[in-house]
């Protein structure tokens, strides 16, 4: 049998290295994350070290990549269900027609004319930011 340690992939995302260890470790491998502090208390070093690294048993790779693709097949299904933003082809750009559009941060006008005002009386960078539907083939922004 081969005990040795390989590295099976690298996050530069604190939080997805340990969702992916802890899914493995519920299925039963054994394994851990590698310079995962380094990269918590200082996040500028985290390129410099190559990211968190996820180390599993080189016996057991076949076996987590199995269960890996089966794991993100399943939440692939569950994501077009859940999020009702998802651009399903009803919303159209009112400039061009597209339906190459989706909701989120505008790119224009982010802020308010009350956010403006509000960062420039406590010379602090505005907080709220304006959200809208953007289409990706004109640029053009709308609710």
């Amino acid at each position: 049998m081969n005990d040795r340690t390989i590295v099976y992939s690298t996050y530069y995302n604190a939080m997805e290295a340990n969702i992916i260890r802890a899914k493995l470790e519920d299925s039963g491998f054994s394994c851990f994350l590698a310079d995962e502090n380094v990269a918590t208390i200082n996040p500028l070093y985290n390129q410099a070290i190559g990211g968190i690294k996820l180390i599993v048993f080189e016996r057991d790779v076949e076996n987590i990549n199995q269960l890996l693709v089966e794991d993100n097949s399943t939440n692939l299904d569950l994501e077009t269900e859940n999020f009702p933003d998802a651009n399903d082809g009803s919303n159209v750009c009112e400039k061009c027609g597209s339906t190459n559009v989706s909701y989120g941060t505008a790119t224009k006008e982010k802020y308010g004319l009350f956010a403006n005002m509000l960062s420039f009386i406590t010379f602090s960078p505005p907080v709220v930011a304006k959200k809208c539907f953007h289409c990706y083939d004109c640029g053009h922004e709308f609710n």
